[in-house]
Formats: structure tokens, sequence, C-alpha cells
């Protein structure tokens, strides 16, 4: 079977705790999968999830690394021509403001599966050739 690579990244903390997006988002990442292998199967077409962590000193720098998810090589956001904003999440990201997704002017602090599911059909309709 060909591989339908999704890579989730989110922010640990020392105490190995998550942001309340960040775990909300994997939730739904799990429900997309899931409908993905469904869908898929029978185009001989696996999805595949890597799920990556990055610390507070990244986070810190950068807070717009967490909760990203990439789909074959390419960030969820541009397979639905959406784009990143942020907005103040918890205490376990501080004063930084984490990332969300804005599309059709409806912004997503947790990713929706729909919209991981809409990605991840798109990026799967590339890998389908005259011979599949």
């Amino acid at each position: 079977m060909e591989s339908l690579s999704i890579v989730w990244q989110r922010l640990v903390n020392s105490n190995g705790q998550t942001c309340e997006r960040c775990g909300a988002t994997y939730e739904e990442l799990e429900q997309a999968v899931n409908k993905l292998e469904t869908v898929l199967k029978p185009l001989g077409i696996e999805p595949t999830i890597e799920v990556r962590e990055i610390g507070i000193a990244t986070f810190t720098s950068d807070p717009t690394q967490s909760n990203r998810i990439w789909i074959d090589d390419k960030p969820l956001e541009e397979w639905l021509s959406a784009s990143v904003s942020s907005s103040p999440c918890c205490n376990v990201c501080g004063d930084s403001k984490c990332r969300t997704i804005e599309l059709e002017n409806e912004v997503f602090e947790t990713i929706p599966a729909e919209l991981i599911l809409k990605a991840g059909l798109i990026a799967a309709a590339n890998k389908i050739g005259p011979n599949t």
C-alpha cells in the first residue's frame, strides 16, 4: 500500500503536559485518520501518523510550531487554502498565543476532524493515477 503520511506536532512541557487545544486536536486527528483508513483502503492508500513533541523553549520562540499538522509533507492549511493565526490558550502555554487555523472567516482553535479529513482526501487524490 502507498502511504499517506500525517505528522502532528505539539507542545509538551517539562511535566509531560500539553495544552487543552492540542489534546483536543489529537482526538480529532484520530477520528479523521480512522475515517481516512476506511475510505482510502480500497484505493491502496494507508494513512500513517507520526507524533512529534516540541519543548517550551521552541514553543516560546515560535508558538506557531505547536498544534501543526502536515499531510504528505505539506501543511494542512496549504491543502485547505486556510491561514494561520493565534489566540490565548491556557496555563501550559503561558503568555504565548497558540496556533489557530482560519478558514472562510471561521477560526478553529482545535483542528476539527472534518478539516483533517478534507485535507487528507485532497492529498490522497493527488496520489491517484491512471492505474489506481
